[in-house]
């Protein structure tokens, strides 16, 4: 039997939905027995709204970066 593993990770404007933060980056790798299989996905999103200080300095995708990303509904309708 083949295990089949999807490794996601996200960046955000920041961590509190209340403010309305909203993706900025995400990743996923395949893994089937826990070796990559060389299927990824990999986007950058318009969030339509600034990071917050504290998330650009752990991911450093700058606003004027982001502002010329696709928005998510543009990209998945």
């Amino acid at each position: 039997m083949s295990l089949r593993e999807i490794v996601l990770d996200t960046e955000t404007t920041g961590l509190k939905t209340s403010n309305k933060h909203r993706l900025v980056e995400i990743g996923c790798v395949e893994l089937r027995n826990k070796i990559r299989t060389g299927k990824i996905l990999h986007l950058y999103l318009n969030p339509d709204r600034l990071n917050s200080k504290e998330a650009f300095a752990i991911h450093g995708l700058s606003d004027d970066f982001l502002a010329a990303q696709p928005r998510f509904s543009e990209s998945y309708q």
